[in-house]
């Protein structure tokens, strides 16, 4: 497919509205198609968990409210495995899909590559979510779970990891979906996915009364809905992407790029875990309160966090596309304007939460001790997520540029830097110096990325005006 007939709209019409925004859209335009149904989606997203949260403080329990906190790591290993396969997965799409522009037959990789992706994290969910359900009891003891947690934290975990597969498989065909460029389908079944949630939680939990297992139910059924609508609009609309068992393979060339970008997730996924751990451990030291309020603010300071992440994880595609094609002018003005969206978001949401703080919390809290508690909980997130946002794009870059070891330098940096970070906030400053250490860390690898984007800019910009993305990476894996 030519770059000329990507240039023509009407053209672009005939052959996919969705390629024509990734190949030769306005940068403006391009974003807002990327980024806005990504933000959208998640702020959604944001706004269930905030209502979930409200769902079982209904039920006047601080218990169930630490049992969904100690949980969140189990969703972290739900999305590390579907992100190895979607994160990388979506990134060759996309830059198979720009170089497919002077080379159409690169296009004919990419049925090997979805194929790869999905049934690769399905497989690798039911191991994972197998070996956890017979290990559950050890692994709900090291999740933090006191006497009084330990039976809630039990249902909810062990629902979690039966439904990893499902949830795997969602999250990777998300990815498989944006690779294209069709944010707007997207953000259709992730807006249907989150409906279907809040239906069977107000089914499972107040009308069952199945408490946070009912919780976990209803996400894992949500997320076939996901799976379902996913899988039959590739099947209708994608010209390249297969999901036909029949096209799996283990061949290097899939392999090496797809493992090779998952793997920096992978290890953010893994070190979050384990952070997680560190935190919940120190947290339920100061009991009930802190962890209940962490759980909170967390879900508050995510709305405007999610939306930042929709430009972040929105503009993947175009970069990898860009670069895929050799448009070192187009990645440049692809990065320009999403730092410049990211930037404003999160100086206006920051600002407006900030200012609202009290009235937020004191919606899902009334006592007055974990309300104090978790608005500086939530001071301490909102200026890591400004960090993050920035981080995040950083990140996207290597990822769409398929540099492993830059992305994984980022990923690996963010890990080894919170655990001692936490443990020394904890052992000079208490309490106080656990819920700013996140804050801390996030600012030292924005500082890291910034520099390994500085150190690395020349090469991408010279293999790209060399028309040869491969030898930028190249020159980059060498540096």
């Amino acid at each position: 497919m030519s770059t000329a007939n990507l240039d023509n709209p009407a053209t672009a019409a005939a052959v996919g509205t969705n390629r024509w925004y990734l190949s030769a859209a306005p940068i403006t335009r391009a974003l807002v198609h990327l980024c806005l149904p990504m933000a959208a989606a998640m702020i959604v997203g944001a706004v269930y968990n905030l209502i979930n949260a409200g769902f079982i403080g209904s039920l006047h329990d601080t218990a169930l409210l630490a049992a969904v906190t100690l949980g969140a790591p189990i969703l972290g290993l739900v999305m590390a495995v579907g992100n190895v396969f979607g994160v990388g997965g979506g990134a060759l799409v996309s830059r198979l899909l720009g170089a497919a522009e002077h080379d159409p037959a690169r296009a004919g990789e990419i049925k090997h590559v979805s194929s790869f992706a999905f049934w690769g994290s399905v497989l690798v969910g039911v191991v994972i979510g197998g070996a956890g359900l017979l290990l559950l009891h050890p692994l709900v003891a090291l999740l933090g779970a006191d006497a009084a947690a330990v039976p809630a934290t039990n249902a909810f975990v062990g629902v979690m990891l039966a439904f990893v597969p499902v949830l795997a498989a969602s999250v990777c065909l998300e990815q498989l979906v944006r690779a294209e460029g069709a944010a707007r389908q997207v953000m259709i079944g992730l807006i249907a996915s989150t409906v279907a949630n809040l239906v069977l939680d107000v089914l499972f939990i107040l009308v069952l009364h199945w408490g946070v297992a009912g919780a976990a139910l209803a996400t894992g059924l949500a997320n076939l809905v996901v799976i379902g609508y996913f899988a039959f609009w590739l099947q209708r609309n994608s010209e390249h992407i297969r999901l036909a068992p029949r096209w799996f393979t283990l061949s290097p060339a899939v392999l090496k790029p797809v493992l090779g970008v998952g793997v920096g997730t992978l290890l953010q996924s893994a070190f979050l875990i384990v952070t997680s751990l560190v935190l919940n451990n120190l947290a339920a030291a100061y009991g009930d309160g802190p962890l209940a309020a962490m759980g909170v603010a967390v879900r508050i300071a995510q709305v405007p966090e999610f939306l930042i992440m929709g430009v972040t994880f929105g503009v993947l595609p175009l970069l990898a596309y860009s670069y895929g094609k050799g448009d070192g002018g187009r990645l440049a003005a692809a990065l320009r304007g999403s730092a410049v969206t990211v930037g404003g978001i999160a100086l206006i949401f920051s600002v407006v939460v900030f200012v609202f703080r009290e009235q937020l919390f004191s919606a899902f809290v009334a006592d007055p001790s974990v309300l104090s508690i978790g608005v500086t909980i939530m001071t301490a997130q909102l200026v890591a997520m400004i960090a993050n946002g920035f981080t995040g794009l950083i990140t996207s870059l290597f990822q769409a540029a398929g540099l492993a070891m830059a992305a994984t330098v980022m990923s690996v940096t963010q890990g080894v830097l919170f655990i001692p970070v936490v443990l020394l906030g904890n052992l000079w400053f208490g309490l106080p110096g656990i819920i700013w250490a996140l804050t801390v860390t996030e600012g030292a690898v924005l500082v890291a990325g910034a520099v390994l984007w500085l150190a690395y800019r020349r090469s991408i910009d010279r293999g790209l005006a060399e028309g040869s993305p491969e030898r930028a990476e190249e020159a980059l894996e060498q540096a």
